[in-house]
């Protein structure tokens, strides 16, 4: 799964006086792409109903679930494949999922109707904007970001999307005792995710194991991208951690 598009948590240093809206730092890329008839349709069918529309207010999950459940937040799906398996097999859950790429949200909604999956909901916009604004403390249940963009060079860095600061909002919106877990098959990355979570405070790791990373958590499939890199010799590091009581 390739979750570049994924929302910036680093302000840019102090604008010039005069600049009334500052820019932040993204660490996603709108990337171009060709949404296909099929998904163009499944928009057309089912996005008023599983798309969601940003605002500025808190989210009634009860309300736009129909139900009272277990809210998932995923951070960049990419193009659904997981997403939409990881909902199949956990039916008594509710996924909240943003992402910004418009043929990635095309197909998780056609992925939707040939499933006949009703426990998600879309946000086809900047996760950080969705988190300050429509999600409040301890209201989640977990938070799953996998593969996000490691931004390879060092200079890019900054634009990792697991820093500090976007850990410390994803915590403080974790239920005592709920989940936040990161896959990513970047090794250095790991390494920074590992040590950036283990930082954060109200935070603890459910790994047992003596480097730290998790075992795979049997709902998050090997999607076909993943499979590719573990043909070609590549490692793939989860890590789970948990909010403290």
């Amino acid at each position: 799964m390739d979750a570049t598009s994924v929302a910036a948590s680093q302000p840019s240093p102090q604008a010039p006086a005069g600049v009334a809206y500052p820019k932040t730092i993204k660490s996603f890329v709108r990337r171009a792409g060709r949404t296909t008839s099929g998904q163009t349709k499944a928009f057309e069918e089912l996005g008023p109903r599983f798309i969601l529309p940003y605002s500025g207010q808190l989210l009634e999950a009860p309300a736009v679930f129909g139900r009272n459940a277990p809210l998932i937040l995923e951070i960049g799906f990419g193009m659904g494949e997981a997403t939409a398996h990881i909902a199949h097999v956990r039916p008594n859950d509710n996924f909240l999922c943003c992402e910004v790429h418009e043929p990635g949200v095309g197909a998780l909604l056609k992925r939707i109707g040939e499933q006949d999956i009703q426990n998600i909901r879309i946000l086809q916009h900047d996760a950080v904007e969705v988190i300050d604004h429509m999600l409040a403390p301890a209201s989640l249940d977990g938070i799953h970001i996998f593969f996000p963009d490691p931004w390879h060079k060092k200079k890019h860095n900054k634009r990792r999307l697991i820093q500090p600061p976007l850990v410390a909002k994803l915590a403080a919106r974790l239920k005592p005792s709920g989940y936040l877990h990161c896959a990513t098959d970047w090794q250095p990355y790991a390494e920074q995710m590992l040590e950036v979570l283990g930082a954060e405070p109200l935070l603890h790791n459910s790994s047992h194991q003596t480097d730290g990373y998790a075992v795979q958590p049997d709902y998050r499939p090997l999607t076909k991208f993943e499979n590719r890199g573990l043909r070609l010799g590549h490692g793939v590091w989860d890590l789970v951690f948990l909010r403290r009581s």
